[in-house]
């Protein structure tokens, strides 16, 4: 379908207006995969990571204290942090933990600890049959423990641990969070009481080892009302605030930072690869809309950092077009445009209502993939897709924020659909002020993943109060030619293992490229106006130094 109901839009940057500091809250990623950490694909990722970066990223993952043969694969990882002999006595072995976590500080990334999941000899044997071990692999490793005060006891010992090996000054800057996405029978066997009970312990444990650290929860999934998921971030932070701690006897329970997750949507395996509808921004924002409301019931919590500590497209990481040929928006310039979208809308709204969010994106890489497999990764066999690139144009971006406003504005709360399907691109932004230079970001985004077009962008800059008048101006841009290792890919024929020639023709086009070459333009009383096309799924990035 061709978008051409607007021609031509007007965006306005007044420099002058300035809305305060802009928190780079996207400097968070995650996967379930651990033992990727350290693997020689794992750091050549986290190696652009931190070539890229402005400040240090947050690094969540799956499987820390599960066991297993510390290998990791699609879903599962192991560090057989947590052993008991014969006699029940516990066995710490923290070596592939310092591993995982050495390997993001030597990148310049922090760990985002996520605290779980039940090692295999602390699983409540009546949830787990020992006798069939392949049952801790189909979901032991999801039940409650046996022993409450054992669990207490090897969170303490991993906390006293890490203090030991990386200080506690470094190990206070970290996060400590509990579990993931309890409210789903997959990753959680027991009920919300149970989980409050581990929370208890576990928030005990921690501020017994580093009263300091910070630690948080609960990290469920979409916050639907009337439905499980809402009811238990609701449930959590009613015990946090007003239950009985299980572990004190006393009230409540210490909470740092509220953690919860969005999708803009779901695709499971199918064979037929039959067409379904595309991921919603619209359901990101309501359903982050929902979480601020069930937080704000709870005044304690209310004003506490609160991280998205999964914000996405969609679910499933580990599948791609091959399951499903509608994930294959997972390799275009579709995935940053969204991207882009959904995070300017949540921080605008986050901004409206002085909420602190941290917006984290769970994708890193699949060790062994076929190219441009279309799960959600940064990379694959070593090709960055075009959604790095949206995280090497957020790094241009400075921290004072000033007034953008765009004709082509769009609130998807007000659609009559999940995606707009009758409106017209959603056109906007943010800009920033960064000691001598102004940046722009603009994206240009709908939710149908068929729609074309390309829109004329008249873009007006005001008041910008430069001591020099001749400014050099830079343009950087993702589509569909720019920025776009799969485009290349696909006139090579998709190969599935490409050759070496092919190999460096890729690697040529998957970094971030200038729309135009670098050029200088003039200043006529602080005011400069720019005119340049900006097709559906792209995203723009000028920085005018």
């Amino acid at each position: 379908m061709e978008d051409s109901s607007v021609q031509t839009v007007k965006l306005s940057v007044d420099a002058s207006k300035w809305l305060g500091k802009r928190d780079h809250n996207w400097t968070y990623i995650g996967y379930d995969e651990i033992n990727y950490t350290y693997t020689p694909e794992g750091k050549e990722l986290l190696s652009k990571f931190r070539d890229m970066q402005e400040q240090p990223y947050y690094v969540r993952a799956h499987h820390l204290l599960c066991t297993g043969n510390c290998h990791g694969f699609y879903k599962w990882g192991s560090t057989n942090a947590y052993l008991e002999d014969e006699a029940g006595n516990a066995l710490y072995d923290w070596t592939f933990v310092d591993l995982v976590f050495d390997t993001l500080l030597s990148y310049n990334c922090k760990p985002f600890v996520e605290l779980g999941f039940m090692p295999q000899d602390l699983v409540d044997t009546k949830r787990y049959d020992p006798e069939k071990p392949q049952n801790y692999r189909n979901y032991g490793w999801a039940c409650p423990p046996k022993d409450y005060q054992k669990w207490y006891e090897l969170i303490f010992e991993l906390l006293k641990h890490c203090i030991a090996r990386y200080g506690k000054e470094e190990i206070c800057t970290w996060y400590w969070e509990l579990w993931n996405e309890p409210d789903l029978d997959y990753y959680w066997k027991g009920s919300l009481e149970d989980f409050c009970k581990l929370y208890d312990y576990t928030a005990a444990a921690v501020k017994a080892a580093c009263p300091e650290a910070r630690v948080g929860g609960p990290g469920t999934t979409n916050p639907v009302y009337d439905r499980k998921s809402a009811q238990y971030l609701d449930g959590f932070l009613n015990h946090c605030a007003n239950g009985s701690n299980f572990y004190t006897g006393e009230q409540g329970s210490p909470v740092d930072f509220v953690s919860f997750h969005v999708k803009g949507g779901g695709y499971s395996a199918d064979p037929l690869h039959r067409k379904r509808n595309p991921p919603s921004v619209k359901q990101i924002l309501s359903h982050t809309k929902n979480g601020y409301e069930i937080i704000s019931k709870y005044p304690a919590f209310k004003a506490l950092e609160c991280v998205l500590s999964e914000i996405d497209p969609d679910g499933w990481a580990a599948g791609g077009a091959w399951d499903n040929a509608n994930l294959n928006f997972r390799n275009t310039e579709y995935y940053p445009s969204f991207v882009a979208t959904a995070f300017d809308k949540v921080s605008r709204y986050a901004r409206d209502h002085s909420w602190d969010v941290r917006l984290l994106s769970w994708a890193f890489l699949f060790v062994g993939e076929r190219c441009f497999e279309g799960t959600r990764t940064f990379s694959t066999q070593g090709i960055d897709k075009p959604i790095l690139n949206l995280l090497r144009m957020y790094a241009k971006m400075g921290h004072q924020e000033v007034l953008l406003a765009s004709s082509q504005f769009k609130d998807p709360l007000c659609y009559e659909d999940a995606n707009g399907f009758a409106e017209s691109s959603d056109i906007s932004g943010f800009a920033t002020l960064s000691g001598k230079s102004l940046e722009v970001l603009i994206y240009n985004h709908h939710d149908d993943w068929d729609r074309r077009g390309v829109f004329e962008i008249e873009l007006t800059i005001d008041h910008l109060a430069f001591e020099k008048k001749t400014l050099s101006l830079k343009h950087y841009r993702i589509d569909q030619s720019h920025s776009n290792a799969y485009a290349e890919w696909l006139r090579q024929g998709k190969p599935m293992y490409p050759g070496s020639g092919q190999y460096e023709a890729l690697k040529k086009r998957d970094g971030l490229e200038l729309l135009e070459p670098p050029h200088t333009v003039k200043l006529e009383g602080g005011n400069l106006k720019l005119q340049f096309s900006l097709p559906v799924h792209s995203v723009s990035l000028i920085v005018l130094d």
